[in-house]
C-alpha cells in the first residue's frame, strides 16, 4: 500500500470518528434552533422591566419605566432597521433606521420620548407588557425569530419586574 493510500484511509477514519462523536452528543449539549439563530446574529433580549415600578398611572414617566433591553453581543454592528419587538397580544414596535453597535445595548421604552443611540421609544400611551404573564419576541427584518423572553408571576413566585425567565 502506498503512503498516499494510507493517508486517505487515515483521513476517512478520522472524519468518520468525528461525525460519530458529534452525533453522540447529548441533546442538552446541542443548541436549539432558537439559540442558534440568536447566536448567529449576536442580538438578544438581555433584560426586561415589564412592571413599571410604582403605581401604574399611565403617565409618560410610568410608561417609560417599562422597557426591554436589546443587546448586540458581537463585535460587529447590526442594522436593526425593520426588526420588530412584539408581545403576545400583537403590539409591535419596529426599529426604524437604527444601527446597534457591537457590544452595545439599546433600551426600548413603551412611552413617548426622543430616540437616542441608547434609548428608543415606542411612543405609546398605554402599557404593552403584561405584568402577570407575557412574552417579548424579537424578529429580524425578514420576520425570522431572533430571541424571546417570557415571564409568568403566578408560576414563578412573583418577580420584582427586573427579571424574566427564558423559554427558548
Amino acid at each position: 500500500m502506498s503512503s498516499r493510500s494510507i493517508r486517505r484511509i487515515a483521513a476517512a477514519t478520522l472524519a468518520a470518528g468525528a461525525a460519530l462523536g458529534a452525533a453522540a452528543l447529548p441533546a442538552s449539549a446541542q443548541s436549539s434552533p432558537h439559540q442558534a439563530t440568536a447566536y448567529r446574529s449576536g442580538v438578544v433580549i438581555s433584560d426586561v422591566q415589564y412592571d413599571s415600578p410604582g403605581y401604574d398611572d399611565r403617565s409618560n414617566y410610568s410608561l417609560n419605566r417599562e422597557w426591554i433591553d436589546v443587546t448586540n453581543t458581537s463585535r460587529r454592528s447590526v442594522n436593526l432597521d425593520g426588526w420588530t419587538l412584539s408581545d403576545e397580544d400583537g403590539h409591535t414596535y419596529t426599529f426604524n433606521h437604527y444601527r446597534l453597535d457591537g457590544r452595545s445595548t439599546v433600551r426600548v421604552h413603551t412611552g413617548i420620548g426622543r430616540d437616542t443611540y441608547r434609548d428608543v421609544y415606542q411612543d405609546r400611551r398605554n402599557y404593552v407588557w403584561d405584568n402577570r404573564s407575557d412574552t417579548a419576541t424579537l424578529r429580524n427584518d425578514h420576520g425570522r425569530f431572533i430571541d424571546d423572553a417570557s415571564w409568568d408571576r403566578h408560576h414563578h413566585g412573583g418577580h420584582n419586574g427586573n427579571h424574566h425567565d427564558r423559554r427558548l
